[in-house]
């Protein structure tokens, strides 16, 4: 059977304040049609359907007619909770859209029932784990030591009833240690949501999101298939696809990519403002992409930002790199900020602030406490 393994929909985010549901409404009309072209028996969509708990009204209307076409198709819809998700709104109806082959996992309760189907080799289980936290797992299973993302996802696989004779699927929103982070991703405290990859060893392939860079982990058959759009300017040289996953009988598996190309496309242009508006520099190239644009004057340019957008209507961010900005850059941390862990940051604010470095006692607190947040018991 053949699958397309796709996550990070995101569906009504915003980016640099530009609305993407335009473009997403492109892209997964170019995901059905290749659902179709491909023949496939069936989609797993691993999380972040929406970028926020409360999507609008416009993100939840796109997705309903994606499934809706899906299901004219008679193709079966695999779909988990992320961590932008409201597990609850994700869950709502599951039932009543089991009959029309959209499978939506239910609220984490500890319990996961995997959705049997069959062909010429025998059956697969598809397992649909929401997005889970240690909190959330604690509460369910007192009796077990949940205090860490890897012991839940342990914990959550072990209360699983895997048969080692079925070709086992399983759908899963976490954070696998090793793999890479784009900037548009939400960093965690220290690492608390890393969970290692050997957790999943009874499952033939493991279909994750959360990640926007696809990506193999551990072993090639533990994959992010990456978002389906580019949501930050780290993702520009990416080249953005689904993946398609055929399971032949048990222990032979064949993935590949199938390319997806955007409305507009997300990149980077640099020069100096006259070589940038010059007519040789945009002439058949595709002005209405998302631009950051780099200038190498020396001196700002007044209003810059309105009139490069004269010619690059959707210019996201302007920046400068020239003599100035290297200098200042030199004497800062060479590692950029978004990829820093939040202690760390909050170790340097206080070492500026007070002159000296935090105690043990009050990184202690801190990673405690950030560690209560991030965990949502506070």
């Amino acid at each position: 059977m053949k699958f397309l393994h796709l996550s990070d929909l995101h569906l009504g985010k915003r980016v640099n304040e530009f609305s993407m549901l335009e473009d997403q409404a492109y892209i997964l009309n170019e995901i059905v049609e290749s659902a179709g072209s491909q023949q496939v028996d069936g989609i797993w969509i691993a999380g972040d359907i929406y970028d926020k708990p409360v999507p609008p009204a416009e993100a939840v209307r796109l997705f309903d007619d994606f499934l809706t076409r899906l299901a004219e198709m008679h193709l079966p819809v695999f779909i988990i909770s992320g961590n932008h998700d409201s597990a609850e709104r994700i869950a709502f109806g599951s039932r009543m859209l089991d009959t029309s082959g959209i499978y939506l996992s239910p609220v984490y309760d500890g319990w996961v029932e995997p959705v049997v189907l069959s062909d010429q080799y025998g059956e697969i289980a598809v397992y649909l784990l929401p997005f889970i936290k240690p909190a959330m797992v604690r509460r369910l299973w007192e009796e077990e030591p949940v205090d860490s993302y890897q012991d839940a996802l342990r914990a959550a696989i072990a209360h699983m009833e895997i048969s080692p004779q079925r070709r086992n699927v399983l759908l899963a929103h976490q954070f696998v240690t090793g793999a890479q982070r784009c900037e548009s991703e939400e960093v965690s405290v220290g690492g608390l949501d890393n969970v290692d990859a050997d957790v999943f060893a009874p499952f033939d392939y493991v279909a994750l999101g959360h990640l926007h860079g696809p990506q193999w982990v551990g072993r090639e058959t533990i994959r992010y298939c990456g978002s389906p759009l580019k949501y930050s300017f780290s993702e520009a040289g990416q080249q953005k696809s689904a993946l398609l996953v055929e399971l032949a009988e048990k222990g032979r598996i064949e993935i590949s990519r199938l390319p997806l190309k955007p409305l507009r496309d997300m990149r980077e242009i640099k020069g100096s403002y006259m070589e940038l508006t010059a007519r040789d520099s945009y002439l058949g190239t595709n002005t209405d992409d998302y631009l950051r644009a780099i200038l190498t004057d020396e001196e700002d340019i007044p209003n810059a930002m309105d009139r490069l957008r004269t010619i690059y209507p959707n210019l996201m961010r302007l920046d400068y790199d020239n003599r100035r900005t290297r200098s200042v850059q030199k004497i800062q941390i060479s590692e950029s900020t978004e990829q820093r862990e939040p202690l760390s940051l909050l170790e340097e604010f206080y070492r500026l602030q007070n002159n000296q470095s935090m105690s043990p006692e009050q990184e202690s607190f801190s990673r405690k406490l950030m560690e209560e947040i991030w965990e949502g018991q506070l």
